[in-house]
């Protein structure tokens, strides 16, 4: 059986590692984890950019409507310091908004550390994109798409995306029975 391919656009969102200050964790972080839970071929478009509003939205933008990424993740930029900006430039290119996923997001986090509830946290689609801002810390990463990923691709099935699966042994995707792919 074959499986689709996906693009997957990861942005990691941070002065200090896109200033060359310190190595960046959260692309290898990001793409170790799909490597370990995902069975479709993935093609990743990576990059790394500072804490700057408008350089987010440009680059969310580019990955969804250019690049036909099915899958955008944001990693860092999510707190409440001046200038963690990623929510609002995610808010500001967004069709609709997915309360649910912030939701659940923070939900995950709050399990491992209290200060989860400083996390601004948001999903949105645009267009064909589900796009959702991960919290910067690897291990964070982690436990975080750990929490949500089964209720990743049948949303993507819903805007119009590829048919994601996972590996059995790591997560359980969950769709109604009716979105299920007959196996031939």
């Amino acid at each position: 059986m074959t499986h689709d391919s996906i693009r997957i656009g990861l942005i990691s969102i941070s002065d200090r590692a896109s200033s060359g200050i310190y190595e960046d964790k959260g692309l290898p972080a990001l793409e170790a984890w799909f490597g370990e839970v995902m069975v479709n071929p993935a093609e990743f478009m990576t990059r790394l950019i500072p804490d700057e509003q408008a350089l987010i939205e440009t680059t969310l933008i580019e990955l969804a409507d250019t690049e036909g990424c099915s899958l955008i993740l944001t990693t860092g930029g999510t707190g409440p310091s001046p200038r963690d900006v990623t929510p609002e430039a995610t808010l500001a290119i967004a069709h609709k908004v997915l309360p649910g996923f912030g939701e659940a997001m923070r939900a995950v986090s709050l399990k491992y550390v209290p200060t989860a509830i400083l996390s601004r946290q948001v999903g949105v689609t645009r267009g064909a994109s589900l796009i959702l801002n991960l919290p910067g810390q690897p291990k964070a990463i982690k436990e975080t798409l750990d929490g949500i990923f089964a209720a990743i691709p049948y949303c993507i099935d819903l805007i119009g995306g590829p048919y994601l699966e996972s590996k059995p042994e790591t997560i359980a995707v969950f769709r109604p029975k009716s979105a299920l792919r007959t196996m031939p």
